[in-house]
């Protein structure tokens, strides 16, 4: 099955040339590379139209800064591949977990897989507590009202069956995709997996973007999605 591999990307001159690099030393999956970038202000465009042009599929470059909702969402309308996996332009995730996510799908087994930071054995890099607490915070919360028993739920590492998230009506433009589509996903009564995924995070004065205020937004999207939408 063929897999397209998603990048929404943001000032993220310093590791989008490394992170397509690792997806394209996936050689034992068929996969087409898009790229998103939401209108960077470095040097990230000119990598991704000079340095980049002929190791990625497709480049789709927003005219404003629009955000990573907006940014995926013009990702899967162009996407031809059967399985959609969703990768962050910097270098958290390690593509070489492509197979784990993938692996219940292709089985039959799932039509949604996450990835998850907090089972497994995969390397994950000691940071912030009370990042970690919010995250498992959000989780709790949305699985309270969406009635799932994910671990992960604000994971960047998600992989869909093409038809059943083309299927769904995507509305948030920023970080509040990540609970939109798991309260949606939960509606649809999919089959939804999970996988332990190494996670090699950073820290802010390394260019980590996600911040309190996207937490809150996050608060109002599983409340919103779950009970109103």
């Amino acid at each position: 099955m063929k897999v397209s591999v998603i990048i929404p990307c943001y000032n993220e001159e310093n590791t989008i040339s490394k992170i397509v690099e690792k997806i394209n030393l996936q050689t034992d999956i068929e996969k087409e590379i898009i790229v998103i970038d939401d209108f960077s202000t470095d040097g990230t465009r000119k990598k991704l139209e000079i340095n980049l042009k002929d190791k990625i599929d497709k480049l789709i470059l927003n005219n404003k800064n629009k955000g990573k909702g907006y940014s995926i969402r013009k990702g899967i309308e162009s996407s031809n591949g059967e399985i959609i996996i969703i990768q962050d332009a910097d270098l958290e995730y390690d593509p070489s977990d492509y197979k784990k996510l993938i692996k219940p799908i292709i089985d039959g087994l799932a039509d949604v897989v996450y990835g998850s930071r907090f089972i497994g054995l995969g390397e994950r890099r000691v940071l912030y507590f009370w990042h970690t607490i919010g995250n498992k915070f959000l989780t709790l919360f949305s699985n309270m009202l969406s009635n799932l028993n994910l671990t992960d739920m604000e994971v960047c590492y998600k992989a869909f069956l093409s038809n059943r998230i083309k299927d769904i009506k995507l509305k948030e433009n920023r970080f509040g995709f990540e609970p939109e589509i798991t309260a949606k996903i939960a509606k649809k009564n999919l089959k939804i997996y999970e996988v332990g995924v190494s996670y090699f995070g950073r820290k802010y004065s390394e260019g980590k973007k996600i911040t309190w205020k996207d937490g809150i937004s996050a608060l109002r999207c599983i409340i919103k999605y779950n009970l109103f939408d």
